[in-house]
C-alpha cells in the first residue's frame, strides 16, 4: 500500500514536470486551443452561498443581521464553498431557509412605509405594485404575468386575514424561499449564430456580473442596462464590469474570493501550545485573518494591484496590537494601516501570521503544510493523500535538532519520499517564522536554515533562500500567474474547468499578462469570455 502511493507520487511528479504549455492543453508543450466557434462549457444551476445570500438582503431590504450565521456549514469543493456540485440544499437547510425569511419579512413589515412604492390604503393595487418592484429585485429580473398574480393572490388571502401589513409578510416570505431568489436561474434566449449554445439575457448577464464582482445582487444602474436590452455585447459587458469595480461592493467579493482561496476559514479555530508559544493568544487570530484581508484589499483597490504585490509588497496592514506581535513599530490606534516592514523578513501574503500559523503545528511549524499550500493553492497542483496504513504524525521535536533536521526522514525514506519531495523543500524555505508565524533564527538551539527548492512546477521550480525570495521567485512565473487564473475562474464560475474552457481561460490569462498582472484587468477578462456570456443549450427534458 506504501509503495503504490509512493509510485502513485512518482508518477505525479512526471507529470507535473511536463506542465509547461497553455492550461488544459492536452497536445503537449506550447500547444495552443483551437479556439473558433462558441464554447461556453458548462453552466450548472448555482445556489447562493451563504455570504452571498447574507449580502443579497442587505442589498435588498437593508438588512443587518446575518442568518447565515445559524445556517448548516457548507460544503467545500476545490477550496471554495460556491462550487455548484457541493451546493446541496439538505431538509435542514430548507429548514432554516423557511425560518430566516420568516424572520425578515417579520423585521421588514416592521418598517413597511419604506419598503412600499405606495400608500398602504389604497390595498390590493399598492401590493400589486410591491410585487412587480421588490419582486423584480429579489428575483433579479421582471416577474411574468402568472408569477404576479399568484403571488397576489397570496397577499389577499394573507390580508383577508389579518390586514394588509400580515399579507405582505407573507408575500415576502415566499419572494424569499423561492428558487428564484435562492437560485441564479438562467435559461438563456436562442442566437442563431450559436448553434448548440444559447446566449443569456441582459438580466442573466447582469447576474452574473453582479455576483462575480460584488457576491451581490445588481444595482439600480445594471438593473436600467439589462431592462433596456443591453449587455449583449462584450463590450457592454465590460464597460458595466470596469464601473462595478469601482465600486465598494467589489472589495466584499474580492475579500471573499482571498478567504477561501487562502484557506483563511481554518484561523479562527487555531490553537497553539502555550507553553511552547507563550505569545500566543486567542485574541490574536481575528488579528491575523484581518491583516491578510485588509492588505489583499488594499493591494487590489488602492495599491499596486498586481501578482507581485501580493507575493512580495514589503509591508503589511497593521494596528497597534498586531505591530506589537510582530515587534514592528507601527500605529497607535485600532485602525489597519499600511506598516513598512523590514523587506529581508517579510514580504506578501506567504509571510502573514494568518498562512504561517494555519499551515503549522500546534507546538511546531510544519514544512508539509506550507509546502502543500504552495503547490495546491499557487500552483494548482493536487497532490493525492497518503495511505491509509501511515500514521500521519510530524517528528518528535528534540532539542539540538532543527526542523528541517527531523523532517529529513521523509526524503530517507522511499515510502515517503515520492510525495514529501514535492512538498518539504518548498517548506524549508519557511524555516524562519515558527507556528505562530514569528522570526526566528535559532530552532531548538540550531542555526536555521531556510534554503529550499522547487521541483516539478514548469517556470516556477528552482532553489530559493527563505520565503521572501521564493515569492519573488513565485511572482515571476507563468505557471503562477496562470493558477490564478484558474482559481479565480473556479471562484467566478462556481465549477472546475474542462477542456471545453481552455480558450476562455487562456484568454483571461493572456489579458492578465497584457495588464502587468494587474487583478482588476483579470477580473474584467473573465467576464469576456463565451463561458460568461453563453451557456450550452439544454435539450427538452434534459439537463443543462
Amino acid at each position: 500500500m506504501r509503495k503504490s502511493s509512493n509510485h502513485l507520487c512518482l508518477a505525479l511528479v512526471a507529470a507535473l514536470a511536463g506542465c509547461h504549455g497553455e492550461i488544459g492543453e492536452a497536445a503537449g508543450p506550447g500547444a495552443s486551443p483551437q479556439c473558433t466557434g462558441i464554447q461556453p462549457g458548462a453552466a450548472p444551476l448555482r445556489r447562493l452561498t451563504h455570504a452571498e445570500y447574507e449580502l443579497t438582503l442587505r442589498d435588498l431590504c437593508g438588512e443587518d443581521q446575518h442568518p447565515a450565521s445559524s445556517f448548516p456549514p457548507e460544503e467545500e469543493s476545490l477550496g471554495f464553498t460556491n462550487q455548484a456540485t457541493s451546493q446541496v440544499v439538505t431538509q435542514l437547510l430548507a429548514e432554516h431557509y423557511m425560518k430566516a425569511a420568516e424572520k425578515i419579512a417579520e423585521r421588514a413589515v416592521a418598517r413597511l412605509p419604506e419598503l412600499l412604492p405606495c400608500d398602504a390604503a389604497d390595498g390590493e393595487a399598492c401590493a400589486e405594485a410591491f410585487i412587480r418592484t421588490f419582486g423584480r429585485r429579489a428575483w433579479r429580473r421582471p416577474l411574468a404575468l402568472d408569477e404576479i398574480a399568484r403571488l397576489v393572490e397570496l397577499f389577499a388571502w394573507g390580508a383577508a386575514e389579518d390586514g394588509f401589513a400580515r399579507g405582505i409578510e407573507l408575500t415576502l416570505r415566499a419572494l424569499l424561499t423561492s428558487s428564484n431568489f435562492l437560485y441564479r436561474v438562467e435559461l438563456g434566449m436562442p442566437d442563431p449564430t450559436a448553434p448548440g449554445s444559447v446566449r443569456l439575457s441582459p438580466h442573466e448577464v447582469a447576474v452574473r456580473l453582479s455576483y462575480l464582482l460584488w457576491s451581490s445582487m445588481p444595482d439600480a444602474e445594471l438593473d436600467l442596462a439589462a431592462d433596456e436590452g443591453r449587455l449583449t455585447t462584450p463590450e457592454e459587458v465590460g464597460a458595466q464590469a470596469r464601473r462595478m469595480l469601482t465600486d465598494w461592493r467589489a472589495r466584499d467579493a474580492v475579500g471573499l474570493f482571498a478567504a477561501q482561496w487562502l484557506g483563511l476559514g481554518k484561523v479562527s479555530t487555531l490553537d497553539k501550545d502555550q507553553e511552547t508559544y507563550p505569545d500566543f493568544h486567542p485574541g490574536l487570530r481575528p488579528l491575523w485573518r484581518a491583516e491578510t484581508l485588509a492588505f489583499v484589499d488594499h493591494v487590489v483597490f488602492f495599491g499596486e494591484g498586481n501578482l507581485e504585490a501580493l507575493l512580495g509588497a514589503p509591508y503589511s496592514m497593521m494596528n497597534a496590537e498586531l505591530a506589537a506581535f510582530y515587534g514592528v513599530t507601527g500605529p497607535s490606534g485600532a485602525d489597519f494601516v499600511p506598516v513598512d516592514l523590514d523587506p529581508a523578513r517579510r514580504g506578501g501574503i506567504l509571510t502573514h501570521a494568518s498562512l504561517l500559523a494555519t499551515y503549522a503545528k500546534p507546538n511546531q511549524s510544519s514544512p508539509v503544510h506550507r509546502g502543500k499550500f504552495v503547490r495546491e493553492r499557487l500552483l494548482c497542483q493536487v497532490l493525492p493523500p497518503p495511505p491509509n496504513d501511515v500514521a500521519i504524525m510530524p517528528p518528535v521535536v528534540e532539542p539540538g535538532l532543527s526542523t528541517k533536521q527531523r523532517f529529513s526522514q521523509h526524503s530517507d525514506d522511499p515510502a515517503c519520499s515520492g510525495c514529501h519531495d514535492l512538498m518539504d523543500p518548498i517548506g524549508f524555505g519557511f524555516e524562519h517564522y515558527d507556528a505562530i508565524g514569528l522570526w526566528r533564527d535559532v530552532d531548538q538551539g540550531v542555526t536555521v536554515e531556510s534554503t529550499g527548492e522547487v521541483v516539478a512546477a514548469g517556470d516556477a521550480q528552482g532553489s530559493f533562500d527563505g520565503a521572501v525570495e521564493l515569492g519573488q521567485m513565485l511572482a515571476d512565473s507563468e505557471e503562477v500567474r496562470r493558477c490564478l487564473t484558474t482559481q479565480w475562474f473556479r471562484w467566478g464560475y462556481g465549477r472546475a474547468e474542462s477542456p471545453a474552457d481552455d480558450c476562455a481561460v487562456e484568454g483571461a490569462d493572456e489579458a492578465f499578462r497584457v495588464s502587468g498582472n494587474d487583478i482588476t484587468e483579470l477580473l474584467v477578462a473573465l467576464t469576456q469570455t463565451d463561458a460568461f456570456l453563453y451557456r450550452t443549450a439544454i435539450e427538452p427534458g434534459g439537463a443543462p
